[in-house]
């Protein structure tokens, strides 16, 4: 008995919309058309790389005051890596559109996207929201947000922007890799929970990204 208003409390945060993280997130998200039009229509590379910077800092913010104030909730769960997706699918578009990236990486970073997507519903036969956290996940994005801002800035001449570019492409090539990597390792942790019936759905860390 003694146990059950706790368990009843953590159900309650868990289903906690508007939180303090989650207005962050959601405040994060509607910055994506914003940094899509800046790159697109008025080309303003310096202020669409502020509205990236300023949504990488959010998406650390978000999940440490999740934390902190014991606000993780099953909707801060969903938001974070949709924001992530959707960013690296803006400045996709966004570099296609301007000729920077050939059209084959604005091919493969969607379709690892879709691929984790189609694996969803066998998550789902098996009581699974999503999967645990990786390491290798969470190096794939922060690569790729490092690689567009610096190709944004090597659409450019001098010095600067041939360094920019360099390092931009090195930075893109290990992120590609490391999101294919990282997806073919989601898929084999749920080929994993299909073949054992017996397991239970675990616990997703609250700042949990694939």
């Amino acid at each position: 008995m003694g146990g059950q208003p706790i368990e009843q409390r953590r159900e309650g945060r868990a289903a906690a919309i508007w939180t303090i993280p989650n207005i962050i997130s959601m405040i994060r998200l509607a910055g994506v058309p914003l940094f899509l039009w800046l790159v697109i229509v008025p080309e303003a590379d310096v202020l669409a790389l502020v509205v990236l910077m300023v949504s990488g800092f959010s998406d650390w913010l978000d999940g440490y005051l999740a934390r902190r104030l014991d606000q993780m909730s099953d909707l801060g769960r969903i938001l974070d890596p949709v924001a992530d997706r959707l960013y690296i699918l803006a400045a996709v578009i966004g570099l296609l559109w301007r000729d920077i990236i050939p059209w084959w990486v604005a091919i493969i970073l969607p379709a690892r996207d879709a691929f984790l997507w189609c694996l969803v519903p066998f998550l789902r036969t098996r009581g699974y929201s999503a999967l645990p956290v990786h390491y290798l996940g969470k190096a794939a994005t922060a690569a790729l947000l490092y690689a567009f801002p610096l190709l944004f800035l090597g659409d450019g001449e001098g010095t600067v922007a041939t360094l920019a570019l360099v390092f931009g492409w090195a930075f893109a090539v290990w992120g590609i890799g490391l999101y294919w990597w990282a997806g073919l390792l989601y898929a084999w942790q749920v080929r994993t929970l299909m073949a054992d019936r017996s397991r239970h759905a675990p616990r997703v860390a609250p700042d949990g990204k694939p």
